[in-house]
């Protein structure tokens, strides 16, 4: 969620966070400015009339690539009856494009001073997250007659900023400046352009290939309403869903981002502020959620993420052959292998979850060619997973990090230092084995035997992934099982001791299909029961454990898209009203989000706060808890693709009254699905 006071508008990777003004005066502990490319091109951009700062009457959130401001001279004091008003539109499309107009509502002429104070430190978007900024090339300034250029050279590693005003203006080294004569009721404007550039070897522009660089407002317009028109439709007489479900598909689109030298294919960033790039785990994982409403991002998503596969040996970045990346990052600590990111592949589930996309893209849009396309990443995949991930040698997914200075320690989904726990509160040894990731290496194996028997003709090749399937299941819920309290470990250390807390992981187990029926029942109850569920969603640890906090990153608080996942797999095994529970609690936290679910909000009881408490440093928009409502409503729906036609099983609460879901796309054509709400869920907002 932005941070108190500040406006955010973004197109895939280029994005803007100013004050409540429009200006922008970077620190330490207020991170705003233009930032692409993992770079701040513009750290300074302070608009004053007349020596004075502006302040702000309203804000108008036009579009996610457009705002407006509405400002007066001074401050708040004595600016009643002010005789001067000042708007500032902007917008964002590979460029930033700034209009200013300033109106004078006085009865007598007024001359003004107008200037604009610019400038960039060129800071990695590294420095900025950590707070340090340690430059070791060279800055410059350069003013010409028509256009201030700021620039930071270190090698081949140039980034500029150039500034060119429509209004004649004064420019040096610090700004712009204009003299402004205004009869009365009269009106002046200049529009600046705003241009960033991204040199590589050879001088060239590292986004000159990328078609959406650049792009104007209009094309951005024209884009998001046809994003918006190829969508299915939702009618629903649960208002608050309708405008959730839009404010998803509109982030979606803010979201897209096209990786360099790739032809403007694209696939979801992760998200704002830090995000902004390219991340397999979070790529794949949105696109499952969003897969029924904009399949066309699946299949994107995996040719990118085919390409920059690994291939080899490489202990810095932690590739390995057949591993999909982790994080791409293009900013200057990555030129320089100051950071792994270029990329990097420290993560233990997107291989796993890259073959598990490829068979869902399949299922829904009957795509065989890009099955067949994929063939060879999606063997490499499965290789890595017995070959290169088995690092005890008991058959399960491990991970520890080869990179000790910069790589992640904790390789699965929930990355921070202390996520992983005995049930004492101690932290376990490496390697670790996350329970989650045993059921996505289960779930590949199982999909993989059917695009092998199905695709690539090699019924043996199916035969052996079934097997090695069964028995990891019967492996699994043998060594993870914690007896005394009747769920599966978080983890497993590399002495096959269980990390015996209570978690929201179990839930990843029932959407891979790993858990043995006969246990599926006690997760549900778990799920559902007053530990994990706050009323608001499943909580990542449970209350009662000793790391649990219910405002700690991944100890406590709520995790939307880990609810959504949670969700679909309690409808996979039978429980719709468990689902509909946490579909129902999830969907009523999003209306206090004005229908933009965060990242991760508190842990507190409904009964406590009766709103979800807000988690002060949460990404928003971010990728995969905006497709969270996506893939709520396809649980609810019970949307399911069998062969050639789509299955629709609706269980919805009665509060959510009827939807109508109309245009869903797949192998089937086009299809339209219909609910009315008829489970008894106690926890919802009518």
């Amino acid at each position: 969620m932005a941070a108190s006071g500040t406006i955010r508008i973004l197109d895939g990777n280029t994005f803007v966070v100013s004050e409540d003004t429009g200006d922008i005066e970077a620190t330490p502990s207020e991170p705003t400015g233009l930032f692409s490319l993992d770079t701040r091109f513009l750290s300074k951009w302070v608009l004053t009339v007349n020596g004075e700062r502006l302040n702000a009457l309203s804000f108008d959130d036009l579009q996610y690539y457009e705002a407006r401001f509405f400002l007066v001279p001074g401050m708040a004091t004595h600016y009643i009856d002010a005789k001067l008003s000042i708007i500032r539109e902007r917008a964002v499309g590979g460029s930033f494009r700034e209009q200013i107009i300033i109106l004078n509502h006085d009865e007598k002429p007024v001359d003004l001073e107008v200037r604009i104070d610019a400038g960039s430190d060129f800071a990695d978007l590294f420095q900025v997250k950590d707070e340090i900024l340690n430059k070791k090339g060279e800055l410059y300034s350069e003013v010409e007659s028509d256009c201030l250029r700021l620039g930071y050279r270190r090698g081949n590693f140039v980034r500029e900023t150039a500034i060119v005003s429509s209004a004649p203006a004064r420019y040096d080294r610090d700004g712009l400046a204009y003299t402004v004569h205004l009869e009365p009721n009269e009106q002046w404007e200049t529009r600046i352009d705003v241009s960033t550039t991204a040199l590589g070897p050879g001088g060239r522009d590292l986004r000159l290939g990328v078609s959406t660089h650049g792009a104007e407002r209009l094309a951005l317009q024209h884009d998001l309403e046809k994003w918006i028109k190829n969508a299915p439709k939702l009618n629903s007489q649960h208002e608050a869903l309708s405008s959730t479900y839009r404010r998803s598909l509109v982030d979606l689109a803010a979201l897209r981002f096209s990786p360099l030298s790739l032809g403007g294919a694209t696939l979801p960033a992760a998200g704002l502020p830090w995000f902004m790039t390219m991340f397999g785990r979070d790529s794949i994982l949105t696109c499952l959620q969003t897969l029924p409403f904009t399949p066309a991002l699946s299949k994107t998503t995996l040719r990118i993420l085919a390409s920059l596969q690994g291939a080899r040996f490489d202990d810095f970045r932690e590739e390995d052959p057949g591993r999909i990346l982790h994080e791409m990052r293009y900013g200057e600590t990555a030129a320089f292998e100051e950071q792994p990111h270029s990329p990097y592949y420290g993560s233990v589930d997107a291989t796993p979850l890259f073959v598990i996309l490829l068979d869902e893209y399949e299922r829904w849009t009957g795509d065989a060619a890009l099955v067949k396309e994929l063939e060879q990443e999606s063997r490499a995949a499965l290789r890595w997973i017995d070959d290169y991930a088995d690092l005890v040698g008991t058959g399960y997914i491990w991970y520890e990090r080869r990179n000790t200075d910069t790589g992640l320690e904790n390789q699965c989904w929930k990355d921070s230092w202390d996520s992983i726990s005995y049930s004492d509160g101690k932290l376990p040894p490496f390697p670790r084995a996350t329970c989650e990731v045993q059921g996505y290496a289960y779930d590949a194996k199982v999909r993989g035997a059917r695009l092998a028997r199905e695709f690539w003709d090699d019924p043996a090749y199916a035969e052996q992934l079934e097997r090695e399937a069964a028995q990891l299941k019967e492996r699994f819920n043998r060594d993870f099982w914690v007896a005394d309290g009747e769920y599966f470990a978080l983890a497993l250390d590399p002495d096959g001791r269980q990390c015996d807390v209570l978690s929201s992981n179990i839930g990843h187990l029932l959407w891979s299909g790993i858990v043995s029926h006969e246990r599926a029942e006690k997760i549900a109850q778990h799920l559902v029961g007053p530990r994990l569920f706050s009323g608001w969603g499943v909580r990542t640890l449970a209350e009662g454990e000793i790391r649990y906090n219910p405002i700690g990153y991944h100890n406590g608080t709520i995790w939307p898209f880990d609810n959504s996942f949670i969700a679909w797999g309690l409808r996979r095994y039978g429980f719709a009203e468990e689902a509909a529970i946490i579909a129902s609690g999830i969907l009523d936290a999003a209306t206090y989000f004005s229908g933009r679910l965060p990242e991760a909000f508190g842990g507190y009881h409904r009964e406590l706060t009766k709103f979800p408490v807000e988690y002060p440093t949460a990404c928003s928009p971010q990728a995969w808890s905006t497709g969270t409502p996506l893939l709520l409503l396809r649980t609810m729906l019970g949307l399911e693709p069998h062969e050639g036609h789509l299955s629709v099983d609706p269980r919805l609460p009665v509060g959510m009254g009827r939807i109508e879901v109309l245009d869903i796309p797949g192998r089937w054509g086009r299809v339209d699905a219909f609910a009315r709400g008829r489970l008894e869920v106690h926890n919802l907002i009518d």
